[in-house]
């Protein structure tokens, strides 16, 4: 099938004086290029993944990289045979990724930027801890071969373990993320914390794929798009999930069906067919669980979507 489009994620801490009236001119901006995905705003700055076809994402990146405050975005870019998303979510929020660190600005000390490459002659070094930032269940669906991870259930919980970390002290510590926008608070979080050698891989696990063939990268990469989980290692790839259900060797990540519960876990086909895409027994016999379709992947409903129905609702309620 032809990949007509393509999957950008990117970020950028800049300072955005009216994140309100950003937001209104970005969300036009977007539409009128047939963009869907999600973005936040903040006056920290930008986070956002986004689809579209090639032209359309090829001039949403040329014109947010002449604007001065974004010239440095370095975006990560992956060819797609479909729309990335259902939908066109742009908001306003009080930092661009969700941690307990709202005193840290990355534009002013971070770990040090580590490219693909660099990263690649350094992670093995003797000296060297490769720290993953990431919540559970992207770990165990994949990580970098012989990487820290930490028992978190989300970014926040990050400063949480920093006394377990505190036997790295005297080594250099490289952390990794998706696309790297988490390492720029948790490595300046470990400077903070009388860390000495901290640096990040520039662009995270996704940018290592496309450089460098995503090489020992162990297992998938969950995403936050339609596909879930990403292909990163060409070079010698491994699976190291297993089965949330029996155990079996497996990389298949779902969402579970019942979408109180939506746990996000690796269940192989056999047992998702078995179950009917729910992660236990309680939950296929939940009253809400969705049909499931041997995915495991549930799109939003649509339920009427209008991507601009929230700058109308704000323009009449001005008027």
């Amino acid at each position: 099938m032809e990949k007509k489009y393509l999957i950008v994620l990117y970020y950028c801490y800049t300072p955005i004086e009216d994140p309100e009236a950003f937001r209104e001119q970005h969300h036009y901006f977007c539409h009128s290029l047939n963009l869907l995905g999600r973005i936040i705003v903040a006056k920290e700055g930008l986070n956002g993944t986004l689809s579209g076809l090639k032209e359309d994402c090829q001039k949403y990146m040329d014109t947010l990289k002449a604007d001065p405050r974004f010239a440095s975005i370095d975006f990560k870019v992956e060819e797609s045979a479909v729309h990335g998303f259902q939908k066109l979510h742009i908001r306003v929020k009080p930092e661009i990724v969700h941690s307990s660190l709202h005193h840290i600005d990355p534009t002013q000390q971070t770990g040090i930027h580590l490219e693909p490459k660099e990263f690649k002659e350094m992670k093995d070094q003797e000296d060297v801890v490769i720290l993953d930032v990431r919540s559970n269940y992207e770990h165990k669906v994949g990580k970098f071969k012989n990487a820290i991870t930490l028992d978190i259930e989300n970014f926040r919980d990050f400063p949480d373990k920093i006394k377990e970390l505190e036997k790295y002290k005297d080594k250099k510590v490289i952390t990794y993320c998706t696309g790297g926008i988490k390492c720029e608070k948790a490595s300046a979080y470990l400077l903070e914390q009388g860390f000495k050698d901290v640096y990040q891989l520039h662009g995270g696990i996704i940018k290592y794929g496309i450089e460098e063939q995503g090489e020992d990268f162990e297992g998938k990469c969950y995403v936050f798009d339609n596909r879930i989980i990403a292909d990163i290692n060409k070079v010698n790839p491994t699976v190291i999930a297993t089965c949330y259900v029996c155990g079996v060797v497996n990389d298949r990540m779902i969402n579970c069906a019942n979408p109180v519960c939506n746990l996000h876990v690796p269940i192989c086909e056999n047992c998702g067919w078995e179950k009917e895409g729910a992660c236990s027994d309680e939950c296929r016999r939940h009253p809400e669980k969705r049909p499931y379709d041997g995915t495991g992947y549930y799109a939003k409903e649509m339920n009427g979507y209008d991507p601009l129905k929230g700058i109308k609702r704000k323009k009449k309620a001005k008027s």
